[in-house]
C-alpha cells in the first residue's frame, strides 16, 4: 500500500503554536577569510583545528511554517512537509534502516518530486549535545552519533553534485541518458517532539551564488565538499515547529536545473529559546537520495 499517494497538509498536522510565529535565532553564518574552510569530522592531526573557519553569529527571524499563509513547495522555497509514517523500530539497527527505511524513502522520494527513479546513498543518525554545548559542525561523539550540526551549510556544491551522478549511477549507458536530476534530503525526528534543536531551513529563492562559500569536509576516507553560507539579509529562514516522528522534512540540496527550481537550501540546527529545561536531546536521521527525472 501506497503511503504518499496524497499529500498531508502541514497546518493539519500542527501541534498548536502559544505566542509568536516566529523566533529571534543567532545563526552561525561564516566570514570569509584567506584559507579554503575545512571542517573535520574526525579529530584531525595533532595541531590541526575541527574548523579553520571563523563564523558570525547574525540574530535572524525563523518562522513556523507550519502558520504560513501559503505552503512551501520544493521546487519553488525548496522544502516541504510530508506524514510519512515509517515501520523503522530502531534507526540505529544499520540493516534495518539499509533495508526497510530505504525502500520508504525511495517510494517517499518519487512522491514528492515525480521523479522516474530514486537512488538512496547515505544516512546520518544525530543526537543533539547537551544543551549547554554549543552547537558546532556535528562532529562524533564518543558514542559514535554525530552532534546537530549548528553552522549554516548545503550538503551539496556545483561540483560535488555534479560528482555525485557518476558515484551513485556507475552504468555509463544509463548515465548518459539523464537529462535533469536532483538530490534531496529526508529529515525525521526518530525519538520524540523535536522541541530543544529544530532544523531550520532557508528559503531557496533568497540564496544567491555569491553567498555560498566552498568548504572541504574530512571524512577518514576521503575529503567531500559542501557549501557554507555568508550572511545576507534577504535570506528567509524557516521551521516547523514540534515536529514528530511520523512527520518527514524533505528539501533541496542540489538540482542539475540551472533556472526555473530551487536549487540549493542552506540549512542549520538552532537551539529553540523557548525549549523546555527538561526536553530530551532530540534524535534525528538524515537520509540522501538522488533522483532522475
Amino acid at each position: 500500500m501506497d503511503l504518499f499517494t496524497e499529500r498531508q497538509r502541514g497546518f493539519s498536522l500542527a501541534i498548536a503554536m502559544q505566542g509568536s510565529s516566529y523566533v529571534l535565532v543567532p545563526m552561525s553564518y561564516v566570514l570569509p577569510g584567506q584559507q579554503r574552510p575545512v571542517s573535520y569530522t574526525f579529530e584531525p592531526p595533532p595541531g590541526i583545528p575541527w574548523e579553520n573557519a571563523t563564523y558570525d553569529l547574525r540574530e535572524v527571524a525563523i518562522h513556523d511554517a507550519r502558520q504560513a499563509e501559503q505552503e512551501p513547495a520544493l521546487e519553488h522555497e525548496g522544502f516541504e512537509l510530508w506524514d510519512a509514517p515509517t515501520s523503522v523500530k530502531n534507526f540505529m539497527d544499520h540493516e534495518e534502516v539499509r533495508s526497510d527505511y530505504y525502500q520508504e524513502a525511495r517510494e517517499l522520494a518519487l512522491a514528492v518530486t515525480g521523479g522516474r527513479q530514486a537512488y538512496v546513498f547515505d544516512h546520518l543518525v544525530r543526537r543533539r549535545e547537551p544543551r549547554q554545548t554549543t552547537l558546532s559542525f556535528g562532529k562524533r561523539a564518543e558514542n559514535g552519533l554525530a552532534a546537530a550540526n549548528g553552522r549554516i551549510h548545503n550538503d551539496y556544491t556545483e561540483q560535488s553534485g555534479q560528482k555525485r551522478l557518476a558515484l551513485v549511477i556507475r552504468n555509463m549507458e544509463v548515465m548518459a541518458q539523464i537529462r535533469r536530476y536532483c538530490i534531496i534530503n529526508i529529515w525525521r525526528p526518530t525519538h520524540n517532539t523535536v522541541l530543544d534543536t529544530p532544523l531550520a531551513v532557508c528559503d531557496a529563492r533568497t540564496v544567491r551564488q555569491s553567498h555560498l562559500l566552498t568548504c572541504d569536509v574530512k571524512y577518514p576516507h576521503r575529503t567531500g565538499e559542501i557549501y557554507l553560507s555568508r550572511f545576507s539579509p534577504r535570506h528567509r529562514w524557516s521551521y516547523f515547529a514540534e515536529m514528530q516522528p511520523h512527520e518527514a522534512l524533505i528539501f533541496k540540496q542540489y538540482d542539475s536545473q540551472f533556472s526555473g527550481v530551487s536549487r540549493f537550501t542552506p540549512h542549520a540546527a538552532f537551539d529553540h529559546p523557548h525549549a523546555p529545561a527538561d526536553a530530551p536531546p532530540r534524535e534525528s536521521i538524515e537520509l540522501r537520495c538522488l533522483v532522475v527525472f
